[in-house]
């Protein structure tokens, strides 16, 4: 097949959206499917070989950040448009999409599902007349929901099927300003009948979107993510020390402060006197100060040398992190859509503790790989301990897991079970294509 993907870009956030798609594009490229990877609003940040290398970033984050503030700005001469597009800019820019927060975009968020009836649609001209310039793709894939405002200009032009994933849209929509965020759902919910397929990652989150939206459950697909298990091999032997870790981006919504919590508690009972901490993820400048208070946290506990902090790690590092690990735990607060950090830990071998919400108990039930427990921090520390004084059956929970992982969450997997959903959509009529866009 010929597949497009779009992918939103976080700039220099750890995403891992991003390591997915990516590690998916490559998935269907190998497997004989020519796959092209079209980068949104800023760089992506990978943490494998980049397969967007040679595609134009579009909907570059500087000018879509100035079409929402300013009507004139909408009406630029295009070498204005066009330097603001720079790479140097936007990798520049990047350093502050941290900082971007819910309560901040919700205007800019309502105008992007708009599409071509929002203050982007210059942007969307740009990117369906340069997609219209190569060859046809059978389907074209949105990496979330947040991106149905292109689907109608996609369609008009390249007369395509369009597929969404579904990919734990509705935390970030629920934390936009009171003022937008009904109108944001209901808009998204209209915009929503223009996908031809939508791919939850979870039963969970498939019936929980087919709520939001309003969709009929045949226009929604399951298909687990995936990841790639290159060099996610279980270590030899447990550490001589346990050692229980986390790994998201770190902040409060990834439940940070809850596993501080629990961690604290299971430090000070004697079952856990030689237990470390690893704290592993993305950081960046709007999560340092949390960042900070829970060190404070740990070492007015007087656990701080048993802590350690590993940020932004590269993908060896990364495994090497999992590796080391005795126990995992990640206890989001939010319902996860899915969560691939659980399947990274398993996939190193390492049992999971996690709270009993969002996709985690559908994941843990498939898995086999760990315990679920009530979202408080005193059950995950009973949890955790009941692994820590029973090293045997904790070894035992992580083989479980692995199996699991390499037998039902590779990404190959998840690519064949797309392909297979993609190949189940009408063909369109061929489309007229758009004079070739001048600035590429």
């Amino acid at each position: 097949m010929n597949i497009v993907h779009i992918t939103p870009g976080a700039g220099g956030m750890y995403c891992g959206g991003c390591f997915r798609d990516n590690a998916l594009v490559g998935a269907l490229r190998k497997l004989g499917h020519s796959t092209l990877m079209v980068p949104l609003y800023l760089p992506l940040t990978l943490d494998e070989e980049d397969n967007s290398v040679g595609t134009p970033i579009f909907y570059g984050g500087i000018n879509v950040y100035l079409e929402e503030k300013s009507a004139l700005f909408r009406k630029t001469p295009r070498w204005l448009h066009k330097l603001l597009d720079s790479p140097r800019l936007l990798k520049w820019a990047s350093g502050s999409a941290a900082k971007t927060r819910p309560q901040d975009v919700g205007a800019l968020t309502l105008s992007m599902i708009k599409g071509e009836e929002g203050n982007q649609k210059r942007e969307l001209d740009e990117l369906t007349a340069w997609l219209s310039t190569h060859e046809r793709p059978d389907v074209v894939c949105l990496s979330n929901a947040l991106l149905i405002g292109l689907a109608r200009g996609l369609k008009q032009t390249l007369q395509v099927p369009v597929a969404c994933l579904l990919t734990g849209e509705d935390y970030f929509l629920d934390s936009l300003p009171s003022n937008h965020r009904q109108v944001v759902w209901e808009t998204l919910a209209k915009r929503a009948r223009e996908i031809d397929l939508f791919v939850a990652p979870s039963s969970y989150y498939r019936d929980l979107m087919i709520r939001r939206l309003k969709l009929s459950p045949e226009r929604v697909r399951i298909v687990y993510n995936g990841i790639n298990l290159d060099g996610y091999d279980a270590h030899a032997a447990p550490p001589s020390a346990p050692v229980l870790g986390y790994f998201a981006r770190m902040c409060k919504e990834k439940g940070l402060e809850l596993f501080a919590e629990a961690a604290i508690l299971l430090k000070q009972r004697s079952s856990a006197k030689h237990l470390r901490l690893r704290i592993g993820g993305g950081l960046g400048p709007s999560d340092k100060p949390l960042v900070d208070s829970i060190r404070r946290r740990f070492e007015q506990a007087g656990f701080g040398a048993d802590v350690e902090f590993c940020p932004n790690l590269d993908r060896k590092s990364k495994q090497d992190f999992f590796r080391s690990l005795s126990i995992f735990s990640t206890p989001a607060l939010y319902g996860e859509a899915f969560g691939l950090y659980l399947i990274e830990a398993l996939a190193a071998g390492v049992p999971v503790v996690q709270p009993r919400h969002g996709a985690f108990p559908e994941l843990v039930e498939a898995t086999g790989g760990g315990l679920i427990c009530e979202p408080n921090a005193a059950a995950l520390a009973n949890a955790a301990e009941e692994l820590l004084v029973d090293p045997g059956r904790a070894r035992t929970l992580g083989k479980a897991g692995q199996s699991a992982v390499t037998e039902q969450f590779s990404i190959e997997g998840m690519a064949e079970n797309l392909i297979q959903a993609y190949r189940e959509l009408k063909p369109r009529s061929a489309p007229v294509l758009a004079t070739p866009h001048s600035a590429f």
